[in-house]
């Protein structure tokens, strides 16, 4: 029996709560969100004094700044005419998503095209709800099928699929067709003929560099970088440029494509080389001990 992992008491701040309707069956959820960015976060200063820096709302007409009360939303339908809008009015129009989320089809993921997915989140039940929430994850791992609904969260009404994570289900918000820049996608030129050795070579290159995914292995160097600057410059270090590689348009394709594949099969064979020796060692000390 599959049980649900979360705890409220640990959850973050909920983005959104509501109902999740399915069919006849409907129950209370939140979400909060699943990842994050986390660069590093600078403050703005005055240059001369260090002191910080605040934003400041201020009226161009009257020449003066203004309190949070005093400003309004408006949208300019023509040069420099506005309606305003309140926010209860907002609230007065939104749809039925607002607080309900319903499931509207079931859809398999492979036959959506990830350039539709937006910002995820963690789908978690409602106090003591777990049994339809458990049910509805449970039926979408044995169909595979994943569920495509509409809510309506943050100023927009967004179309979004949820799929069984690998704790309780998982929401990601997607884009609409219309906000798609598919006009800008660049298309392949028409001239472009290749050999049968040259995509033979590149086949081979793929194949060579693959791998299963593990997100572990990946990080953030520029983040690094930024962390080290800051702490260089606190110890007050000169800071080094980290040289940038020197890249120019292919001439040749058929060498760089040979030479790509003897770089790859040089770097396994030294990281092979580096494992062995590791596990040598490790087996070394196990003995002596």
């Amino acid at each position: 029996m599959f049980k649900v992992a979360f705890t409220i008491g640990s959850m973050p701040a909920t983005v959104w709560k509501g109902y999740l309707s399915f069919g006849l069956v409907s129950f209370p959820i939140r979400l909060f969100a699943a990842a994050r960015p986390e660069p590093v976060r600078f403050h703005l200063l005055h240059r001369k004094d260090r002191s910080r820096v605040k934003e400041v709302m201020f009226c161009a007409a009257e020449n003066k700044p203004l309190n949070r009360a005093e400003i309004v939303k408006g949208y300019e339908y023509e040069k420099n005419r506005y309606v305003i809008i309140e926010p209860e009015e907002l609230e007065k129009i939104a749809p039925p998503t607002a607080t309900v989320m319903e499931i509207l089809q079931f859809v398999r993921m492979e036959e959506i095209d990830p350039i539709f997915l937006q910002t995820s989140y963690y789908v978690a039940p409602e106090g003591s709800v777990g049994k339809p929430y458990s049910l509805l994850l449970e039926a979408m791992k044995e169909t595979k099928y994943d569920a495509l609904a509409k809510v309506t969260m943050h100023g927009r009404e967004h179309i979004v699929i949820l799929r069984p994570g690998e704790h309780g289900i998982v929401l990601h918000t997607m884009y609409f067709v219309d906000e798609l820049h598919r006009d800008k996608e660049v298309p392949v030129p028409s001239t472009s003929k290749f050999a049968k050795k040259e995509v033979d070579l590149a086949k081979k290159l793929i194949e060579t560099l693959a791998t299963r995914f593990k997100p572990e292995q990946f990080h953030d160097e520029y983040k690094e970088n930024v962390e080290e600057l800051i702490k260089k410059k606190r110890k007050g270090q000169k800071v080094v440029p980290i040289r940038q590689p020197k890249t120019a348009p292919v001439t040749d394709l058929m060498q760089a494509l040979q030479q790509s594949l003897a770089q790859t099969h040089a770097g396994k064979s030294t990281a092979s080389t580096r494992t062995s020796s590791k596990k040598a060692s490790r087996k070394r000390a196990a003995s002596v001990a």
